[in-house]
């Protein structure tokens, strides 16, 4: 027995077979636009770890400038791309995607690249007045050996003096803020941290001595004195120097779920220090 359907039951089931496969057929896209969004963790590796060029900072910055997204979220899609920038239009379209598909973990990468991006504007080691000869150089240390106090990576980065003779170079703050911490410690010496507006924490150590007797809690603006720079440190015995040449180590973290994570400080420090003549990178 067949059944037989009437022309406009037809049409019907026409539709909603057509209905169903459209469904379907977007359901599994949108699985397979889910799958091959990016990945997290690796894109927070490359962003801890980055080594970003000033080319490609600038790249971003001028893109940005055309709209629909901003300097942040380019950047941050620069991290989940691998640090590939072959195609910097491309960045605003996977941007997008990244925030329809990706948005919770797209945002807290995002909030990590702008909490160490967002507020530096000076560059933390200064001019010495009364030596004009003297500069300062810095190469991309992050993550290299140390031994005091075990084996361990560099976490920072050390901006070294031509002159090494500690108290003669003004450090500045390299951001707004507020007083964190301060005071002795075995690793750093004398220290200073400054928690900036968006969440970084900006640590600056071996200090020779402080500019002031700072409070914690107490606030502070970009380019604002925070004491010279100098050799101590790598003690338990508070005042200890000339463990090492005089230098500035300039660490940055970002809070991720509670937890503070160290952050490669060169590629800030070198778009800090371009056009300062008495800055070298090497």
């Amino acid at each position: 027995m067949h059944l037989k359907l009437h022309p406009f039951s037809k049409i019907l089931l026409f539709f909603v077979l057509v209905l169903a496969t459209v469904i379907l057929l977007d359901c599994m896209n949108q699985y397979v636009l889910q799958r091959d969004a990016f990945s997290y963790e690796k894109a927070f590796t490359n962003f801890r770890n980055q080594e970003i060029t000033q080319d490609d900072l600038t790249c971003l910055r001028e893109e940005s400038e055309t709209g629909k997204v901003d300097f942040y979220e380019l950047l941050t899609m620069y991290y989940a791309k691998d640090n590939n920038l072959e195609a910097p239009e491309k960045l605003k379209e996977q941007v997008l995607f990244e925030k329809k598909y990706q948005s919770a973990s797209f945002l807290k990468l995002e909030q990590a690249v702008e909490s160490v991006w967002a507020d530096v504007s000076v560059f933390p080691v200064g001019e010495v007045e009364s030596n004009p000869d003297a500069s300062v150089f810095f190469c991309n240390s992050w993550m290299q050996s140390r031994t005091y106090g075990g084996k361990r990576g560099h976490e920072g980065c050390d901006i070294m003096a031509s002159v090494n003779e500690r108290g003669i170079y003004p450090v500045y703050s390299m951001t707004d803020g507020v007083i964190e911490k301060i005071g002795w410690l075995p690793k750093g010496g004398y220290r200073i941290g400054v928690r900036s507006p968006s969440g970084g924490y900006f640590y600056y150590a071996h200090l020779a001595e402080y500019a002031k007797e700072f409070a914690i809690g107490e606030k502070v603006e970009a380019g604002g004195l925070l004491g010279l720079m100098g050799d101590t440190g790598y003690s338990e015995i508070e005042g200890t120097t000339g463990n090492f040449d005089v230098h500035l180590h300039v660490g940055i973290y970002v809070t991720i779920e509670g937890e503070e994570v160290s952050v490669n400080a060169y590629p800030v420090l070198a778009e800090l220090a371009d056009g300062m003549d008495f800055v070298e990178l090497k």
